[in-house]
């Protein structure tokens, strides 16, 4: 072979490799840590929805995160300092090629929540990591039984505001109002939940109350129930829309400007009175950190309630929606404003009205509701001292049992297995020891 075919070959063989390497579909550009009380969160943020996989190892206790097609830009030196349940984020041998591996090497024990979050006009995409400290030896004899989750959940308008009209003169008000109570009932039918109404009749409430109303039931969801209109009657579908960063930063200066007021906030209240009083910047901090935790949450409920919609009903918008609406303001509880459908649509407006979509609809809502908060329990609830695990494609009774640390006799016994075979899809109470 002449120098020249040598080369041609060399040169063919290089462009081979090179268009034949594995495309790095992702970038994780940042990642933030932020501690509270209960939990540490961490949030990666990429450049692309992420492909991934989180699971837990002991001896020592740490998390594993495997993201494929994806490549490390943000820096790992210090991020160990930010909660004290994390000594330090590094990185480790992927098993695959293309893939990057990150283990969060924990100071004890913690459960993890993961859960993703699409772009907003503040961030782009994001898989949040929640890891909650467990106790190795808990005293189940002084174990308090735990408080269901509860819901408020708001139908719109009442009284003398009708609310939008539809082309055969229906009221908004008249037909959110069934659909709201369908839902209650749904949420108190399931174990560990309660749900009560903002409005039970047909009266007014303003806007600043229903907010205010929920906060004093210690309520953990606000979901506002809508009916959406427009001045032509071809528009149809449902959508869910959640707080605007513009709206919440204002929210946030309110709430700050009233030291008063500071003490009403859900959870964080008796923090931020105790705790920063005299210091205006930490007070902020807090805020921040509850308002992003809520918004967090609200875009991630607000995504499984368009999933599960988009069997009963069509929609308008596939993704959440953002906007500056007074009943989505509360920093301290995720919020949620659901438009079930266009009721100036004569087609949507028939099934509005309609019983059996009503009580489809509310069932979609409870079903997304439910899979949230059983996924993301309150720590102080029932929902967090019984939890569930759905069997998932190479998992078996050993792989769950270490996942929870817990035995797989324990998991046989809490589920009256009679052997250790498992089946995908199955769902398994995972017992508190």
């Amino acid at each position: 072979m002449n120098r020249f075919s040598w080369m041609k070959t060399w040169l063919l063989g290089a462009l081979l490799a090179l268009f034949t390497l594995p495309a790095l579909a992702s970038q994780v550009d940042r990642i933030r840590i932020s501690h509270s009380e209960d939990k540490t969160r961490v949030v990666l943020d990429l450049t692309a929805a992420p492909s991934y996989k989180a699971f837990r190892l002991t001896g020592p206790d740490r998390l594993v995160v495997d993201l494929n097609n994806t490549a490390l830009k943000a820096d790992l030196d210090k991020l160990g300092e930010a909660s004290p349940l994390i000594r330090r984020i590094r990185t480790s041998n992927p098993q695959s090629g293309g893939a990057l591996r990150l283990v969060l090497d924990l100071t004890q024990s913690a459960s993890h929540k993961t859960f993703t979050l699409d772009p907003n006009d503040r961030y782009s995409h994001r898989l949040v990591l929640d890891l909650v400290p467990t106790s190795r030896n808990p005293v189940q004899s002084t174990a308090r039984p735990g408080r269901n989750v509860v819901i408020a959940i708001d139908p719109g308008h009442g009284g003398k505001d009708p609310g939008s009209i539809g082309p055969t003169g229906v009221y908004e008000k008249h037909v959110v109002l069934p659909i709201a109570q369908k839902l209650k009932a749904r949420i108190d039918a399931l174990p560990g939940f309660e749900a009560f109404l903002i409005r039970d009749g047909d009266y007014f409430v303003s806007l600043d109350e229903r907010s205010a109303k929920a906060r004093r039931k210690r309520a953990d969801l606000l979901v506002s129930i809508h009916a959406d209109a427009f001045t032509s009657p071809q528009p149809r579908g449902a959508s869910v829309w959640v707080l605007s960063l513009r709206r919440a930063n204002s929210e946030m200066g309110r709430w700050l400007e009233r030291d008063d007021k500071l003490s009403e906030l859900r959870g964080i209240g008796e923090v931020i009175s105790q705790s920063s009083q005299d210091d205006p910047h930490l007070q902020r901090t807090f805020l921040d950190l509850a308002r992003e935790n809520s918004m967090m949450e609200s875009q991630a409920l607000a995504s499984g309630m368009l999933k599960e919609m988009g069997k009963v009903t069509s929609l308008h918008k596939s993704k959440p929606q953002f906007a500056s609406l007074a009943v989505l303001k509360s920093p301290d509880f995720p919020s949620l404003l659901v438009e079930t459908g266009f009721i100036s649509n004569p087609k949507e407006e028939r099934q509005l009205r309609d019983r059996n979509h009503q009580q489809r609809l509310a069932n979609a809502l409870s079903q997304a509701i439910s899979a949230h908060f059983r996924s993301n329990p309150p720590r102080d609830s029932l929902l967090a001292q019984r939890q569930t695990h759905k069997v998932q494609r190479g998992e078996s009774l050993s792989v769950i049992a270490r996942r929870y640390q817990v035995t797989v006799a324990a998991i046989k016994q809490a589920n009256r297995l009679n052997s250790d075979t498992v089946r995908i899809g199955q769902e398994l109470v995972i017992p508190t020891l």
